[in-house]
């Protein structure tokens, strides 16, 4: 299989908006359709008003990177937003012992599960903590019968932060076996969406999860920034009725 295309430069700070930055990583395999499927990494990042670094979804360790987030601030908070992303949080933790490592539902037993030594100091819930509240929303978006995940808002930005509940792979950028997995999944932009087997898990249960949707639209975001593929950077309320429709 040729190499995936990525988000060059890897490692980088990437200013979305005052406040906020993206940090494009390598490429991590997961299993997909039954396969082991690569798939390009993003972590964002948000600094809080008394200047800590709340870290979403951190990609693999690198030390030009570490350099980078130290010259802007402590990190403070390291966030796995669903039971999937979490497989870097150790080696941050090991790097900023002081940072708090936040837990979603479910991810300790999949790293046990996984074999994988993680440590969590917290578990998210839903509402945010005194420690984001100024800065970050957030809601746990419920109605999988697998997996919840924590969908984010940075205020002053308008920006919703999700992982994989949209997924918006650019074509161009994969290698032919993954660019029909991709379509066969319903995440190949432009129509990036949750993946296919990850929508069948709200079977039954779509109400709760169109309750959360409501709840996204009324935070009335400008941008949608996502672990996996192109970036909405517009158009928001727009690209969320439409990657979510599959809850009609």
């Amino acid at each position: 299989m040729s190499e995936i295309g990525l988000y060059a430069p890897l490692n980088t700070l990437k200013p979305v908006a005052a406040g906020i930055w993206i940090v494009d990583g390598p490429i991590v395999h997961m299993a997909a359709l039954g396969m082991r499927a690569p798939f390009p990494t993003r972590m964002t990042l948000v600094q809080l008003a008394d200047g800590g670094l709340w870290c979403h979804s951190p990609v693999a360790p690198d030390e030009a990177l570490f350099a980078a987030l130290d010259a802007l601030g402590p990190v403070r908070h390291l966030v796995s937003p669903n039971l999937l992303h979490y497989a870097h949080i150790a080696a941050w933790k090991q790097r900023y012992p002081r940072a708090v490592a936040w837990a979603s539902p479910g991810v300790r037993e999949r790293a046990a599960s996984q074999r994988m030594k993680v440590h969590f100091d917290a578990d998210l819930d839903d509402a945010p903590p005194p420690d984001w509240v100024a800065t970050i929303d957030q809601l746990r978006f419920r109605g999988s019968r697998v997996m919840q995940e924590f969908v984010f808002l940075h205020r002053a930005s308008a920006s919703v932060i999700v992982a994989d509940l949209i997924e918006n792979f650019e074509a161009a950028k994969l290698p032919t076996p993954m660019r029909w997995m991709a379509r066969l999944g319903g995440v190949l932009d432009p129509d990036g969406k949750a993946p296919l087997d990850m929508r069948l898990t709200y079977v039954g249960h779509k109400e709760a999860a169109r309750a959360c949707l409501a709840r996204m639209l009324a935070w009335q975001p400008q941008r949608v920034i996502m672990a996996h593929g192109r970036c909405y950077l517009d158009n928001a309320a727009a690209e969320l009725d439409r990657a979510f429709r599959w809850l009609e």
